[in-house]
């Protein structure tokens, strides 16, 4: 069997699957007197379905429940053809997985050892966020849920008929239950709402697909036979950690209060505790070494009595419960030492609780250290690892909370400080660079805050103030564990950075040596973002810092959206990859390792697409081995919701990362090329901008797309626009992204390529042959271009020209599709050009994909346009008839979000 008769079976299988669930679903229908309904519901490719009558609320839900069917069946699919590839070709076979990544170290003659090292240098972070892209309800993503695994289930081909009967009779009732639930947010979750739906991953999914990531590690290394001594225990294994940002992140998100930051962080340290206390009682039943069969050391014995009288009556307790089994002893000690630190109970000394997580760690290893001694290597690797990775993963923090606040309104909290403290001149927001940073430096030689305690300043300096200050009050209790990193987004200057350590020492944090991390957001922040990170890390306070660190790593987030939303999908990535370069050069030149700190979303305009392939186009020799991501809104669920979807994930983005670190860049520039991307991306941004900057382009942007039901969604707790205004500089990427996706412009993801690649073939017909050579070969450039042209594919000439439609001024409307069009026609032509082959023949499973939706998709569109037509007439007159149109709106974003797998 070929791979590509493989792929073949992969797409019927997704079509049987997804036949099989919508059947079941029309079943389910029909037995609740939803004959009609069901009668209307065609996925087949055909046509659209026949006209019903029906509500076109029940009509909608319905082929939202359609929707998210085939996505489960695609989801299931995908997880069967790994399956399946890797039994025919082997564990190299699945691209970006360990097999594959080893694989090739091995053919390309890379040494054992050598790898060895590199797994052990390699950290990786995802970030998970609650942005406003997820549109489905918590109760129902259970269902989606409870649902794959029944598919997954249905897998087995033992089961009886009786059984098989069963479980369509257990699809058929969640698929009633969530038929009768709804998806739509009927109130705006709350930020605890957002925070339970994360503590799920942390404390259920990831758990268990670190375990699996680790052991796919295993078994690959193990397959290609390299030595086992090299890979076994668990600081030889690629470091896995978990960040939040719900909680911590409050740019332009009014609701995080430094109560909910508190609050937040405790949360995570009671779920990680629990978590590790419930794995240390199980590893404690597992381990059930009798001393008299055993024959375990003297010290090792002396040292849990001396633990025990420690402990008094409660450490005479835990030997009694396990006589003669001095392994279970020791646990039950360890456990009783947990259980203090759960409650707080210091009153025993520093050894009767755990101080931070690596005390725990150390106690662990000493009964890796006694197993090893017993020869008991076997039990050592299967019930101890576990628990060892557990603890490295998640400590006692379970997710690194980082603090997030925009540059602006730091500038705003230092002028309310500098005025209540009597200063003259206060107003920190007119001064100069050069004012800024004499009067930062000056203020940083000294220690004394500015401000007697508890001084009310004003709104902003409160509140920066009020959380910082709970962060102290957990670090002085916890340590710094459980906090990530102080990020200050729109970084534009090195005092946007310095600014920050005197808000530290007004709270009393300058010594708790918490990383500040620049965001470079816009195109001219990360052109001038080298510049700054040189200035930071020369720096006399993050000279001191590199010093007192043996591992110093400097963290520099960069920012796909805002750099998307100001010139384009090109523009922002070529810029970003270049900033990656520079960033990358200036560590080297100072000796500092960085950690490149990802910001992306879940669509292709904001960072999103496959991770192995994202972490390929990176440049040679900027990945470090340390690498944050964050995973935003829907993304989590798409990504992590299901176990083996959640390992192969995490898998692709640990060995991704290990082997960009393998790569040092020794090859000379070729300055050529980068003088070709940068007459093209200049190109590209002159198109966009003339879109974004025409004098009614706002009017058009309101018209063209549903930007107005957006701003009224229930879909996350932060608001739609920064400061409440509606220009393009105050509404929030997200939303910019989200609002085109649904009328299928997805503008976001292609415009202004179409019109620079035909100039540029044009101008330079050599270097466009060029072009079209290296997107064979230059994985950046490839990556680009099949990013570009899956959002073409995604987008629809007809909708496009619908929504268009509702553009008020003909002229305006012209002119700007006009130009819109043209751009599409000329990238679909151009793309294709590149990449040498048609459409039809390199991208077969994405158009099967697009054939499955596109005709309900086509009937929801057209409900959604009417709706959206009438609701805009009635809002300033009908009220309560607005009302309905609005709540079906709504409805309608859900379905279609869905239905097109994109949000923002």
């Amino acid at each position: 069997m070929t791979e590509e008769l493989l792929e073949y079976e992969g797409l019927e299988k997704i079509k049987v699957d997804f036949q099989y669930l919508v059947t079941l679903f029309k079943e389910m229908l029909i037995s609740i007197g939803e004959e009609d309904l069901a009668a209307g519901l065609s996925f087949d490719g055909g046509g659209e379905p026949e006209k019903i009558d029906v509500s076109n609320e029940k009509l909608t839900q319905a082929l939202g429940i359609c929707f998210e069917l085939l996505n489960l069946a695609e989801e299931n699919a995908a997880t069967q053809y790994r399956r399946k590839s890797e039994t025919k070709f082997g564990v190299e076979s699945i691209r970006g997985s360990w097999g594959e990544t080893l694989h090739k170290w091995k053919i390309d003659g890379v040494d054992q050892n050598e790898i060895a090292k590199k797994l052990r240098e390699v950290k990786v972070v995802p970030v998970l966020t609650a942005h406003p892209t997820e549109a489905k309800r918590l109760t129902v993503l259970d269902i989606h849920r409870e649902l794959y695994l029944l598919l997954v289930k249905k897998e087995n081909p033992n089961w009886s008929t009786s059984e098989q009967y069963g479980l369509k009779q257990e699809i058929t009732s969640l698929m009633e239950r969530w038929w009768r639930t709804g998806e739509i947010y009927l109130q705006k979750p709350r930020l605890e709402d957002e925070r339970n739906n994360l503590m799920h991953y942390f404390e259920n999914v990831f758990p268990e697909a670190v375990r699996l990531t680790d052991k796919r590690l295993s078994d690959a290394w193990a397959g290609l036979e390299f030595s086992p001594e090299l890979l076994q225990w668990p600081e030889h294994f690629p470091l896995i950690q978990f960040g939040s940002w719900v909680g911590g992140d409050r740019d332009g998100h009014p609701y995080v209060t430094a109560e909910f930051t508190a609050s937040t962080l405790r949360l995570h340290r009671n779920a990680a505790l629990k978590m590790l206390r419930k794995q240390l009682f199980e590893l404690a039943g597992r381990l059930s070494f009798s001393s008299y069969l055993v024959s375990i050391p003297d010290e090792f014995l002396s040292e849990i009595e001396r633990s025990a009288r420690l402990f008094g009556t409660e450490g005479q307790k835990a030997l009694d419960r396990n006589p003669s089994e001095p392994l279970r002893q020791f646990l039950n000690l360890l456990l009783l030492r947990l259980d203090h630190t759960i409650e707080g109970n210091y009153s025993l000394g520093e050894e009767s609780y755990f101080r931070s997580a690596n005390v725990l760690l150390s106690e662990l290893r000493k009964l890796r250290k006694l197993l090893i001694e017993l020869n008991a290597i076997r039990i050592a690797k299967q019930w101890l690892f576990p628990l060892e990775r557990m603890v490295m993963s998640f400590g006692f923090h379970l997710s690194k909370l980082d603090i997030r606040q925009n540059s602006a309104y730091h500038e705003k909290a230092i002028s309310q400080v500098l005025a209540a403290s009597g200063a003259e001149d206060s107003d920190y927001a007119s001064w100069s660079e050069e004012k800024r940073l004499d009067f930062i430096n000056r203020e940083l030689k000294s220690n004394r805050p500015f401000l007697v305690v508890g001084t009310s300043c004003g709104t902003e300096a409160d509140n920066v103030l009020g959380y910082l200050m709970e962060v102290k009050a957990y670090v002085d209790e916890f340590g710094s564990e459980g906090i990530g990193s102080v990020i200050v987004s729109m970084t534009r200057s090195l005092s946007d950075l310095l600014l920050v350590f005197l808000l530290l020492r007004e709270v009393g944090l300058q010594d708790a040596h918490l990383p500040v991390v620049p965001l470079l957001e816009t195109i001219d922040d990360l052109v001038a973002g080298p510049g700054i990170l040189s200035a930071y890390l020369q720096h006399p306070v993050i000279v001191r810092q590199r010093e007192a660190s043996e591992n110093f790593t400097q963290e520099v987030m960069l920012g796909y959206s805002d750099s998307n939303k100001d010139g384009g999908i090109m523009t922002s990535r070529w810029n970003i990859y270049k900033a990656e370069e520079n960033l990358t050069k200036i560590g080297d030149e100072l000796g500092v390792k960085l950690c490149f700190f990802h910001g992306r979303g879940g669509t292709i305009s904001r960072g999103g697409g496959k991770i192995h392939r994202f972490l390929d186009s990176m440049p040679a020799g900027s990945m470090s081995g340390h690498i944050k991501m964050t995973v935003q809104g829907e993304t989590i669920a798409n990504q992590f919701a299901n176990r083996l979807t959640a390992t192969y994930n995490l898998e692709m983005f640990v060995a991704g990362t290990a082997r960009q670190a393998m790569i040092n860049s020794n090859e000379t520039r070729d300055e050529r090329l980068y003088e070709t991307m940068d007459l093209l991306v200049n190109l590209a941004r002159q198109t966009y901008r003339k879109l974004l900057d025409h004098p009614n382009f706002i009017d058009f942007y309101t018209g063209a797309t549903p930007i107005d039901v957006l701003e009224q969604s229930k879909i996350g707790s932060r608001p739609v626009h920064r400061t409440g205004q509606r220009s393009l500089d105050d509404l929030r990427s997200i939303p910019w992204v989200f609002s085109w996706n649904q009328s299928r412009f997805n503008l976001t993801g292609w415009f202004g390529m179409g019109t620079a690649l035909g100039e540029f073939k044009s101008r330079y017909p050599d270097d466009f042959k060029r072009l079209a050579i290296l997107s064979k070969d230059w994985p950046f450039l490839k990556y680009s271009l099949i990013q570009i042209e899956s959002n073409l594919l995604n987008s629809d000439r007809k909708i496009m020209n619908e929504f268009a439609d509702l553009v008020e001024d003909q002229r305006t409307r012209d002119e700007l599709m006009d130009l819109i069009l043209k751009d599409y026609d000329s990238c679909l032509t151009k793309v294709e050009e590149l990449m040498g082959d048609s459409v039809a023949s390199r991208r077969i499973s994405k158009l099967e994909n697009n054939k499955l939706r596109n005709d309900a998709l086509q009937v929801l569109h057209e409900i959604q346009i009417d709706y959206l037509k009438k609701w805009r007439e009635l809002r300033e007159m009908d009220q309560e008839q607005s009302d309905q149109y609005l709540m079906e709106l709504l409805l309608l974003v859900n379905v279609l979000s869905g239905g097109l797998k994109s949000t923002g």
